[in-house]
């Protein structure tokens, strides 16, 4: 057999041929050479949980399809709208499919006035923006019991579209709420971008006109964001919809893995990382403190990318273009140099360590007039399509329930020894 590997027991001499297929090998023909093992991955870092059409990344060289396409094409050309139909049914849609798309998304924007009313007052006038959407979307499912019926394909397309149509909404709510504004309604006579950007700055005027740039520069940030494979937030959707929870439960929890500093907060580390340095001329010393082990490059390196991320130079470009319009953010110049500095020093080229996506957007996020307790509510905007694409596959390939296995590392066998004589 060509394309397969040979192990060996070598306790019992037993060896086994297993075929590679796409890349990988079949942890089950493993099992039949050692029955009761297990593979040890913390992380999952090297263990593949699912087979995928959807996403294709390849690190090594820097590469990200959805669908085949690069993600070069679709943020040149496409709308984050576009890019979601595309992550949920396979193709880019037709002109007519397009429309009835668009459509159907617009029209899915509000949410129910008790909901609003009565589940938003409930939080703290404080409460982060990112806890509240996490938990305003788990919420969804008790307002649509129908969307436990999830063998219904009818009824899983109808939660698609509410789901991504109402998550700028509860988004916009979410800061509005936290900064004791009033709510502002959608209006259906704006696009997605537009629509949201209005919930989440008009004040007293009859509509709220979005800056093109601005607009685009948000869309474009929605595709990036829109899906990454299997990372840690789709990872946790997946894993809850296995145990065919209805799409609300599986889209919160990933929600709340995205809510973690590790996965959604770097850009916002980048911003802190850019305020601790303080000025341009600081740059050459940071470095060599990053170098000493004395600091942390935030916004450099990937835990799949090893070359440079391709989001990031898209990025990168977005940022000169709404600096235009915002004024530059004095954080530029500095971040600009940092990663001229990095990509010619070969302590960080050797060790492949290239800006990822997240070390412009918090610029561009901030120059936009979002707070930092947005950003990853932004990010969530956007991965919303990636991870209803992936829970629809999922379903549609019948898979298992998730169920690793551990390793046990606890005391043997041991007796019950009553309170008093411990």
């Amino acid at each position: 057999m060509a394309d397969s590997i040979t192990i060996t027991d070598n306790r019992s001499g037993e060896s086994l041929e297993i075929p590679l297929t796409n890349g990988g090998v079949d942890a089950a023909e493993w099992r039949k050479l050692l029955p009761g093992m297990w593979f040890h991955d913390p992380g999952l870092a090297t263990t593949s949980n699912a087979e995928s059409a959807i996403t294709y990344l390849d690190g090594a060289n820097g590469v990200l399809r959805h669908r085949g396409y690069p993600i070069e094409q679709l943020a040149a050309q496409s709308t984050f709208l576009e890019v979601a139909y595309l992550l949920v049914h396979g193709e880019l849609p037709t002109a007519e499919q397009h429309d009835e798309w668009v459509h159907t998304i617009t029209h899915h924007t509000y949410i129910h006035e008790n909901f609003r009313k009565r589940f938003f007052e409930g939080f703290h006038f404080n409460a982060h923006p990112m806890g509240m959407l996490t938990s305003s979307v788990a919420g969804l499912s008790t307002f649509y019991p129908e969307a436990k019926d999830i063998e219904d394909p009818e009824a899983r397309h109808a939660q698609i579209t509410r789901l991504i149509a109402k998550m700028p909404t509860l988004a916009a709510g979410a800061y509005r709420y936290s900064k004791g504004m009033p709510f502002v309604y959608p209006d259906n006579d704006l696009d997605y971008t537009s629509n949201f950007l209005s919930m989440m700055w008009k004040v007293a005027e009859p509509r709220y006109e979005a800056d093109e740039v601005l607009k685009e520069a948000l869309n474009t940030l929605f595709i990036l964001h829109a899906d990454h494979e299997q990372n840690c937030s789709t990872t946790a959707a997946r894993t809850v919809g296995s145990a065919h929870a209805d799409p609300y439960s599986a889209i919160s929890a990933g929600c709340a893995a995205l809510y973690g500093p590790r996965h959604g907060g770097a850009n916002e580390a980048v911003l802190n990382m850019l305020d601790e340095i303080g000025s341009y001329d600081r740059i050459d010393d940071f470095i060599e403190g990053v170098k000493a082990g004395e600091q942390r490059l935030m916004g450099f390196g990937h835990r799949v990318y090893k070359s440079y991320d391709p989001r990031a130079a898209i990025i990168k470009d977005t940022a000169h273009k709404v600096f235009e319009v915002t004024g530059k953010n004095p954080r530029l110049d500095m971040a600009l140099k940092l990663e001229e500095v990095a990509l010619s020093d070969e302590y960080f080229v050797s060790r492949s360590l290239y800006p990822n996506v997240d070390f412009y957007s918090g610029l561009i996020y901030q120059s936009m007039g979002f707070p930092t307790s947005m950003f990853t509510v932004l990010f969530a905007i956007g991965r919303t399509a990636g991870w209803l694409a992936h829970w629809q596959e999922m379903l549609e390939q019948n898979s298992r329930i998730t169920r690793p296995r551990q390793l046990y590392v606890g005391p043997d066998e041991r007796d019950y020894v009553a309170i008093g004589d411990r």
